[in-house]
């Protein structure tokens, strides 16, 4: 009987532990490299807004989190990384924006971690359903025209040099 309680703990803990999941079909995954940007409008922490038109002339990275997903909170880091890196360079624009997760859950985890990279809170996944239906995080970098270039999500996560090589290569081509 013991041994059947610590299986079913650890059941549970790995379902618990994982990240948001949905039930939606195989296959369903939304925007593609390729595909273009879909027309959105968000309204970010500092009170601007961003649409999808502020974003042709620059290569974009385009997140989208929950801070109670354990694969978010590993790819959060890595994206202020990256807007570290980049937040002086006018021809890149790095934003995050939630998945139906309020602002002040948002600003509490942005205030503990120290994170500057702005972000817009979702309540729902309007926004995020124009791109995807299932997963998070998912990150998106497009080129200077809105055309996705790379896509990706919790398995796995994007790593620096991925993105770092990806903003790279699509700044060479845009001067080109």
């Amino acid at each position: 009987m013991l041994r059947i309680s610590h299986f079913f703990l650890i059941g549970i803990c790995l379902i618990l532990s994982a990240c948001i999941r949905d039930d939606v079909e195989y296959g369903e995954v939304g925007i593609l490299p390729g595909d273009y940007l879909p027309e959105f409008q968000v309204e970010l922490n500092d009170g601007s807004i961003l649409s999808t038109s502020d974003l042709l002339g620059k290569v974009s990275v385009l997140v989208f989190f929950h801070t109670g997903c354990p694969d978010c909170q590993q790819e959060l880091p890595v994206i202020q990384t990256l807007y570290n890196r980049y937040q002086e360079n006018p021809f890149v624009a790095i934003y995050c924006i939630s998945r139906e997760e309020p602002a002040s859950e948002i600003r509490d985890y942005w205030q503990i971690h120290k994170f500057t990279l702005p972000y817009s809170a979702q309540e729902s996944r309007n926004v995020y359903n124009l791109f995807s239906h299932q997963g998070i995080p998912r990150v998106y970098v497009s080129d200077t025209n809105l055309q996705v270039y790379s896509t990706y999500s919790d398995n796995p996560i994007a790593g620096l040099d991925d993105l770092v090589k990806d903003i790279e290569g699509l700044i060479v081509d845009s001067e080109q």
